[in-house]
Parts: C-alpha cells; sequence; structure tokens
C-alpha cells in the first residue's frame, strides 16, 4: 500500500495504516508550516494513505505529480499554479539548485516547500536500517540545511491496540529484527519521529538553525 515510509506487502501495509500516526501530527505540522488547507497543494510521493487522507480533510486540493529525474528534476505543473509542493519519502533524496528551481517554477509567490522524511533516532529505524536522513540529513552541514531548509521534528507514534499486536506485526513485518524490538516493548506502540524541512519560494540560504519541537 503505498502513502507509507517503509515498503511492505498489501496486507501489511494495511496493519501498519491502521497504526501510523493515529494522532495526526505529521498533518498537523504540515499545516502549520504551510498552510496546506484549502491549498493547491503539488504531492510527491503523497498517495493514498494517512497524509492524503488528512490533507483531504482539511481541504486541500491535492494533485500528484511525477518527479522525473533523467536526467534533473521535472515536475507536472504549470509555473506558478501551486501554493505548497509537498513530498512525502520518495522524492528529494538528492538536494540540488536545479531542483529546488523547479519546485520554484512550480510554486506561486510566498508558496510553502515542504518535504517529509524519516529522522531516525527512535524505534522505527532500528527496523528500517540505518539511512542517510536518520542523521545526515538533519546536520547542519547536510543538504536540506545548507540549501534554505529549516527542520521541525516531529515526534510520532506507531500505535496498536494490544502489545500482542504489535509484536505478531514486528514480526510478521520484519523477522528476527522485529521480533526483537517487539520483545522490548512495554506498551503497544513504537516510536517515530519524522523531519519536515521547510522554505519559502525563492530560499536558497546559507545553513539555518534546526528547530526542534513536538507538534
Amino acid at each position: 500500500m503505498p502513502g507509507l515510509p517503509i515498503e511492505l506487502a498489501p496486507g501489511l501495509a494495511a496493519r501498519l495504516e491502521g497504526a501510523f500516526d493515529r494522532e495526526g501530527k505529521i498533518v498537523r505540522a504540515l499545516e502549520s508550516l504551510g498552510p496546506v488547507g484549502d491549498r493547491d497543494v503539488v504531492g510527491i510521493g503523497v498517495d493514498p494513505g494517512p497524509i492524503a487522507r488528512g490533507l483531504a480533510e482539511l481541504g486541500a486540493r491535492l494533485a500528484a505529480a511525477t518527479a522525473d529525474r533523467s536526467p534533473k528534476l521535472a515536475l507536472a505543473g504549470e509555473a506558478g499554479s501551486a501554493d505548497v509542493v509537498l513530498s512525502a519519502w520518495s522524492a528529494f533524496r538528492e538536494v540540488d539548485a536545479p531542483s529546488l528551481r523547479e519546485v520554484d517554477r512550480v510554486l506561486r509567490p510566498g508558496g510553502r516547500h515542504l518535504v517529509v522524511h524519516d529522522y531516525g533516532r527512535d524505534d522505527v529505524s532500528r527496523l528500517a536500517g540505518e539511512r542517510p536522513e536518520h542523521a545526515a540529513w538533519s546536520d547542519r552541514n547536510g543538504p536540506f540545511l545548507t540549501n534554505g531548509f529549516r527542520v521541525r521534528v516531529i515526534h510520532c507514534w506507531w500505535t496498536f491496540d494490544a502489545l500482542d499486536e504489535v509484536r505478531s506485526f514486528l514480526e510478521d513485518a520484519f523477522g528476527a529484527a522485529g521480533r526483537a524490538i517487539g520483545d522490548g516493548l512495554s506498551r503497544p506502540r513504537l516510536s517515530y519521529k519524522v523531519a519536515v524541512y521547510h522554505r519559502t519560494r525563492g530560499e536558497l540560504a546559507p545553513p539555518v538553525r534546526a528547530a526542534r519541537g513536538a507538534c
């Protein structure tokens, strides 16, 4: 099932979707940093799932865009047609000036560019394995903060109804690694931190201080 940060078989993805950020913290952060409600939003990787549903509830007019990187990023969309360009997990894994200019082409003046990635330093990152987004990307010298982005870190959860349920899911989805993490849980949830990198159209600035905080 698309719209989730980890690729899983459909049945397992459906189980995770029911547990993913039940409090809606990610979408609330996007509204705070956008806003996205009642706005024209170009979504990259914002497939049907929890984030897309949350955007719809806020009245966002979400249009999917294919990010073609051959040889450089090209977004479907007319110049100045969007209030927000929002990427979730799939795109902007290599931040560069041509890609940012392409986003700015699609955005209206004052438009917002929001990029959602895993932050790491949590239970979920122990399942997914070490990735650059778990540390290097949020560093002051990383690709986002050196290209005009700020970052907000959202403290979320994968919340299940019972310990047996979360332990069963973890073992079915991640094998021995999932079983080991499940055995160490005392509550039916996993800590999950998400970074929302954000900037305004035209901001291609020197590094800025990372702002951390729960929403």
